[in-house]
């Protein structure tokens, strides 16, 4: 046997694999033998096939199997042995139109393409510089997370007369072009939320409004696609195929969430017995929370300006014909004009993962269970204090809630490209130069 490849450039080569009979007759033979022992036929025991009627039989089929086997295997080998880094798969050469007898006794050869990763030196360095952002809560966003965290204490109350934010309780009747009751229409008793309203002149029709009062809404103009789903009991995948879209509203009832007041009860709830027990520490209090959230924004800015930064300074040519055939080959149903439409973001995508793959390799980085494990468990106790204000699960519990959305193998690798990531992250930032700049947050959200 003989394999070698041949460089066509520096992104594109063809492995070539030499067969001689010698190579592959002994595992087709062993095979052919396994097969007997195990081959039920008319007129023949069980396990007692003659090894000359499988070989007649089916002894091409084995062959070609086999080689087909032993030259993947080969050319496996030698990609890892010989350190290539290589893109996709090999595919076998278009223009390689050998015919052989399959008697047993050909000599094979067989040639490959392949494409290789470009080579560059490393984008980022101690001379790279960035600005990491200290966010610091401006008083809207502080006084929004105020509002929600005592909404969520607060109670339930029935004003005779809406104000905006109010929760309207009626029925809601699909309304013609002429504003008359649709014949067939959709008619649904839901609640509406005012403050989910998009639109500010429909937001304004629904203030002052009370019990029997009617009111028409464009529930397109209104609502997202999932609220229109909700309030009209519809799928969400329904919503674009309404053709009527203006709904009469008919209040049966107001319903308003006060807020709960600001005392030692309150804070005793959100932070524990004795926890905070002035408004001011209140305040300080949610201020810390909000801040310690928004850290994830600075880091996702840093992460992205690095990422952006690394993409451009590495001008690499890649194997276009080939990674396109290799990703028709891959998958067969997609269309040429999906291909092109996506192939762009496919080299981005390709480009930052041979970035990040190379720091990982070159400086010893691991991913271990563990980390992913801790970043599941991080993610849900997240969610929990998001939506269950004063809500604490045990380690216990968070372990048994992430090991659930481990065992979900599309989340499971989503958070291992994210710990990878991470890694990555961390280790640049020891490399690069940052600036620390305290910004406020609606100031952040200007930035690009």
């Amino acid at each position: 046997m003989n394999i070698s490849h041949e460089n066509i450039d520096e992104i594109n080569a063809v492995i070539t694999v030499d067969l001689t009979p010698e190579d592959y007759n002994p595992q087709v033979d062993k095979t052919i033998k396994e097969q007997a022992k195990k081959a039920k036929l008319p007129g023949f025991r069980p396990g007692l096939v003659p090894v000359s009627h499988i070989r007649r039989t089916y002894g091409k089929a084995l062959l070609l199997e086999e080689v087909n086997k032993l030259v993947s295997d080969k050319i496996n080998d030698y990609i890892s042995d010989n350190k290539l880094e290589i893109l996709g798969q090999p595919l076998p050469k278009e223009d390689d139109k050998t015919d052989y007898n399959w008697d047993f006794q050909d000599t094979f050869s067989f040639n490959y393409e392949i494409g290789l990763a470009p080579q560059f030196e490393g984008p980022l360095t101690e001379k790279s510089k960035f600005t990491e952002y200290i966010i610091k809560a401006d008083k809207e966003t502080l006084d929004s997370r105020i509002k929600n965290l005592r909404r969520s204490y607060g109670k339930m109350t029935n004003p005779e007369v809406s104000e905006d934010g109010d929760v309207l309780y009626g029925e809601l009747k699909q309304m013609d072009a002429e504003g008359k009751d649709l014949e067939g229409g959709i008619v649904n008793t839901a609640s509406v939320r005012s403050d989910l309203v998009e639109d500010k002149k429909i937001k304004k029709s629904l203030v002052g409004l009370k019990a029997d009062d009617e009111v028409t809404i464009d529930v397109k103009k209104a609502f997202k696609d999932a609220d229109i789903a909700r309030i009209l009991g519809i799928q969400e995948d329904e919503v674009a195929a309404l053709d009527a879209t203006s709904f009469k509203l008919t209040v049966k009832n107001v319903n308003r969430l006060e807020e709960a007041d600001l005392n030692e009860a309150f804070y005793n709830k959100l932070f524990g017995e004795g926890g905070v027990k002035t408004e001011e520490e209140f305040t300080e209090k949610v201020r810390e929370e909000v801040e310690s959230m928004l850290v994830q924004h600075a880091n996702q800015k840093l992460q992205n300006d690095i990422y952006t930064q690394g993409m451009e300074a590495v001008k690499v040519d890649f194997p276009e014909a080939f990674l396109k055939r290799w990703l028709k080959a891959t998958n067969p149903d997609i269309k040429d004009n999906e291909l092109e439409e996506g192939f762009a973001d496919f080299l981005k995508n390709l480009k930052w993962t041979i970035i990040e793959n190379r720091i990982i390799t070159q400086n010893g980085l691991e991913v271990k269970y563990e980390e992913v494990l801790a970043l599941a468990k991080e993610r849900i106790a997240a969610q929990i204090k998001m939506y269950s204000p004063g809500q604490e699960p045990n380690d216990q519990q968070l372990a048994q809630y992430a090991v659930q959305l481990l065992g979900d193998k599309e989340q499971a690798n989503r958070l291992f490209d994210e710990v990878k990531a991470l890694k990555v992250f961390d280790y640049l930032k020891g490399v690069v130069k940052l600036e620390q700049k305290e910004i406020e947050y609606d100031k952040f959200l200007e930035l690009k």
